[in-house]
């Protein structure tokens, strides 16, 4: 049996211009697991990269995109946050719209350390609430997520109109 890779040291920063083709890059990793059976895997992943490409063109005021490297400057993920009102008390949320981890580099403690960040980050920006959506068949981030303290708050249902 292998053993787990360490952990190594993650440093977070904002995305710039010259990132933008490495967090294209890791947009198929969003599907990487069985979606929903209504959800074809293409139109997810092109709606996911409009979304993306989206965020770096326009950079919406909001919208805040971070890159996780190591000690060598290695790009390792990405993360997305966006700030919203939270619909019932209309106070300020952190939503984690995007987090991913690049596969060479899993394992290693990244995207703990995106998510410390990401509560970090909300807190200094007085949010409420750190929120964030994940497909349910999603179970290895799921798993992550619910070691971090996220628990489910609203199931969002699906029905197919034929």
């Amino acid at each position: 049996m292998n053993d787990p890779a360490p952990e190594i040291e993650v440093h977070i920063r904002l995305a710039h211009a010259d990132d933008d083709e490495f967090i294209l890059a890791l947009a198929g990793r969003f599907a990487e697991f069985e979606l929903p059976p209504w959800r074809k895997r293409a139109e997810t992943l092109a709606g996911i990269e409009r979304d993306i490409e989206h965020h770096l063109r326009t950079l919406p005021p909001a919208s805040h995109l971070f890159v996780a490297e190591d000690d060598d400057a290695m790009q390792l993920g990405f993360l997305h946050l966006q700030t919203r009102k939270d619909f019932f008390t209309g106070a300020l949320n952190c939503h984690i719209a995007d987090l991913v981890v690049a596969a060479e580099h899993e394992g290693r403690g990244t995207a703990s350390a995106m998510l410390r960040f990401a509560e970090a980050w909300a807190k200094e920006h007085r949010c409420r609430f750190l929120t964030l959506g994940v497909f349910p068949n999603n179970e290895r981030a799921r798993r992550l997520y619910e070691h971090h303290g996220f628990g489910v708050e609203i199931l969002s249902m699906v029905k197919p109109v034929r």
